[in-house]
């Protein structure tokens, strides 16, 4: 019974496949110089764009961006946007070839998944105008 186990978990996506961690630098490299959206629960999330220097575009796909930054801290991946200052730490897991984050400020919070990845920039409508 144990070889049968074993058997059905080492064939290719059978059984339950580890998820692999991603260094910050291994994260740096495979995301600069693109966009990448992200599902929760089955639903469209929103979409980061990665910049040389680290720099970053968060968009909630309703056409507004948000500009910001992201830092190393340990093996997690910390966020600091312009309008939400306090660090957004994630640990990055690599799954079936696409990123999976988890939000390292709660562990109850849902894991963001990778749906898509492109050289496309996010659509932003631009700056806020007041009267």
């Amino acid at each position: 019974m144990r070889v049968l186990i074993f058997l059905l978990c080492a064939l290719p996506g059978m059984g339950f496949a580890a998820d692999r961690p991603v260094s910050p630098l291994e994260f740096e490299s495979i995301v600069t110089g693109k966009t990448l959206s992200y599902s929760t629960r089955g639903m469209e999330y929103g979409a980061e764009e990665y910049f040389n220097g680290r720099r970053v575009r968060w968009s909630y796909l309703d056409g507004e961006c948000e500009e910001g930054e992201w830092y190393p801290s340990g093996e997690q991946v910390c966020f600091v946007y312009d309008e939400l200052p306090s660090p957004q730490c994630w640990q990055f897991y690599m799954r079936d070839g696409r990123l999976l984050a988890r939000f390292e400020n709660n562990p109850e919070a849902t894991e963001l998944y990778e749906l898509d990845r492109r050289d496309e920039p996010l659509m932003c409508l631009g700056p806020k105008i007041g009267v």
